[in-house]
């Protein structure tokens, strides 16, 4: 169901035929079943890569029948910036997002625009992802990156390829759960997943399943399915209480998410956090914190093996800007711009979250084409954006990192890339993200030499997010760089040169900015 941001909240349209007076200039797929509706030919198990498939045949606006309910996608550059004005629309909670509810509730991800404790959450959390927090996540983030490599060298000494999706999840996990949290899950001394990933992956996969099948037939055909998932809630819940509990025994935190969470109030209204809501906010953050940045390396990865010419670019100029010295600086990262510029562009093509929904505010008309009515919404296929040819232009299907260029950034239309949504309720974690994920692809290459095999072929398998399936390479270790003769700014203990780092927020420090818009 739609929710708004007026007054309060006001019962939307499960379908688009409510909330579009003129639905039937919009393009659908041929041969529709009576009742069924677009399901000849469809995947159920990649409705993204479904419905880019459709897109390319129908077109910038384009919509799709499932059981009985309209639904109204688009991609056009046009259409996704006139959706992302915030003063007509608004953040749309639907589809998979509205079915991870029953385990993230009212959290940052999966709160209703008019549920308070979205704002409540945002306003306390939103410094610990300022310059100075994130200076001193830092040293953190090497400390787990370090127990990655050891990890890659002992395969690469035992003759074995690495697991790419599989290592990047473990990363990304302990490096949210530990610089958040001040958790360690052990997930490179286990040989299979921690049991809150495989629970996490349940709750996602389940989430998707639910679009595939009638409303009022789910709780029969998904009865195994469904205490599957209960079973996975639990634990995800159980973890996440012996987490908190555990701070709250100890009373020792160093600034984290976890103490802001449990120890500030708001700087205006003096509200704080409710228990529950600490328990959902923790759960988003671990799973929407690991999941999404998890594929962004992956994706990348996978890229860089393919294209060794770009690996060769960006290594040297990791060399370059790196040098010899041990542990770069938080300063540091910021100058990996041509490797930001791979993950740009890895981002591009594979956006880990492949779409966003928004949804009118109030009775209007989109990009001057097509009336909505208020709690109307709409899917942004993101992928898609991203592809658009008059953006991109007829070659947006090949990899080339240099769109990302200064030049190029400035050249495009604004709201044209939008792997972290928009507005308002785009993600509160997303300089984390990069600054992770930068810092990672800099440690790897500047180690290794990556070998893809040759056999792969790329395949996207869909949890609600999107990761490369079965990716595995093999590596090469490198010489180790010449010293340096003096230490680069900052000791890269997570204390960095303030004059060197973009204050949070700024054009120049924002990764949304940066990307074009």
């Amino acid at each position: 169901m739609a929710e708004t941001t007026e007054a309060g909240p006001q019962k939307g349209f499960r379908g688009a035929e409510q909330g579009w007076p003129e639905l039937h200039r919009i393009p659908h797929p041929p041969y529709r079943v009576p009742l069924l509706g677009d399901v000849l030919g469809v995947d159920r198990r990649r409705p993204v890569q479904d419905s880019m498939r459709h897109a390319r045949r129908l077109g910038p606006v384009f919509r799709r029948r499932a059981f009985g309910n309209e639904f109204v996608f688009l991609w056009g550059h046009r259409l996704a910036a006139d959706i992302a004005d915030e003063s007509r629309f608004a953040k749309h909670v639907g589809l998979g997002v509205a079915n991870l509810r029953p385990v993230a509730g009212d959290g940052l991800f999966t709160a209703y625009n008019h549920e308070p404790n979205w704002q409540l959450a945002h306003d306390v959390l939103a410094p610990g992802f300022g310059r100075e927090a994130m200076a001193g996540y830092h040293g953190m983030m090497l400390a787990v990156a370090a127990r990655l490599t050891e990890h890659w060298d002992r395969e690469l000494a035992a003759g074995r390829t690495v697991d790419v999706p599989g290592d990047m999840t473990r990363l990304t996990l302990e490096t949210i759960a530990r610089t958040g949290f001040g958790h360690d899950f052990g997930s490179f001394e286990r040989d299979r997943p921690h049991p809150f990933v495989t629970a996490m992956v349940g709750t996602l996969t389940h989430a998707q399943r639910l679009n595939s099948v009638p409303v009022p037939l789910a709780p029969l055909l998904l009865r195994r399915a469904a205490r599957r998932n209960a079973a996975d809630i639990a634990h995800l819940n159980r973890t996440v209480d012996a987490l908190v509990a555990a701070r709250r025994d100890s009373g020792r935190g160093d600034g984290d998410l976890l103490d802001r969470m449990l120890e500030t109030a708001h700087p205006d209204t003096g509200e704080r956090l409710s228990d529950e809501n600490v328990r959902k906010q923790v759960i988003t953050f671990l799973v929407a914190g690991h999941e999404t940045t998890s594929g962004a390396l992956s994706f990348a990865l996978y890229y860089l093996a393919r294209h060794p010419e770009v690996a060769a670019r960006a290594r040297a100029e990791v060399d370059r800007v790196w040098g010899g010295a041990e542990r770069p600086g938080y300063e540091q990262v910021a100058k990996l711009r041509y490797v930001r510029r791979v993950l740009d562009e890895s981002l591009r093509l594979w956006p880990t979250a492949p779409a966003f929904a928004r949804e009118a505010r109030q009775d209007t008309v989109l990009a001057g084409e097509h009336p909505m009515r208020r709690g109307a919404w709409a899917l942004v296929l993101t992928p898609m954006l991203h592809r658009d040819p008059q953006v991109w232009g007829e070659d947006a299907e090949r990899f080339d990192p240099d769109r990302f260029d200064a030049a190029a950034v400035r050249a495009r239309p604004p709201h044209t890339f939008k792997p972290f949504g928009t507005g308002a309720r785009a993600c509160i974690g997303r300089q984390f993200a990069l600054h992770e994920a930068t810092l990672v692809l800099g440690l790897l290459l500047r180690r290794y030499e990556l070998r893809a095999d040759p056999d792969y072929r790329l395949r996207v398998v869909e949890r609600l997010t999107l990761m490369p399936e079965g990716l595995r390479l093999r590596l090469e270790r490198r010489a180790a760089p010449a010293p340096v003769t003096a230490p680069p700014p900052g000791d890269g203990s997570g204390r960095a040169d303030a004059a060197a780092v973009p204050a949070s927020g700024s054009a120049a420090g924002c990764p949304v900015h940066r990307a074009g818009d």
